[in-house]
Parts: structure tokens; sequence; C-alpha cells
């Protein structure tokens, strides 16, 4: 199963509402805090190239926040991305 990276902020609500539709799938996720962390709240902008919480990256995919999250999952391309990268390790 490839690694699943979410970059959050301890406030807020998009974050809690993307780590609750993972959980309920039963995936495992890497929260990643950049609320305090100016350091790991760069690194979440270089990689996403997006400045709002949460992002989501399943192995090298940007997924991208809460909507797309759900989106991709309604359409079946949340588990395309997920065998994609399985495939790529």
């Amino acid at each position: 199963m490839p690694k699943i990276e979410i970059y959050t902020k301890s406030y807020c609500p998009h974050c809690r509402a993307a780590k609750k539709v993972l959980r309920l799938r039963g995936l495992d996720f890497l929260e990643i805090e950049v609320s305090d962390d100016a350091a790991l709240f760069d690194e979440m902008k270089t990689r996403s190239q997006r400045r709002t919480v949460p992002q989501v990256f399943v192995g090298d995919v940007h997924v991208g926040g809460n909507d797309d999250l759900q989106r991709a999952i309604r359409n079946g391309q949340f588990e395309k991305i997920q065998e994609s990268q399985t495939n790529a390790v």
C-alpha cells in the first residue's frame, strides 16, 4: 500500500474532514502538522504548489485538498491513484 501523507493545521475543519474520510476507509496516513512550523509549511507549498490545507499525497501523486480528495473518492480516481502508486513501488 502506498504511503498517504496529509499536511494539516490543528484548527482546520477541512483537515478534520479529510482525515475522517481516510480513517473511515481504513487507510493509514502520516499527518504532517504545519500550524507552527514554517519549514514544513514551505515544504507543503513546494510539493503542492498550493497554500491551503489540507494537502493530500498518495506516494508521489498530489491528490489535492479535501474537496479534491472527496471528489477523487466519489469518482473512483483515488483507488486508481493508489493502484498506480502500489505498482510503482
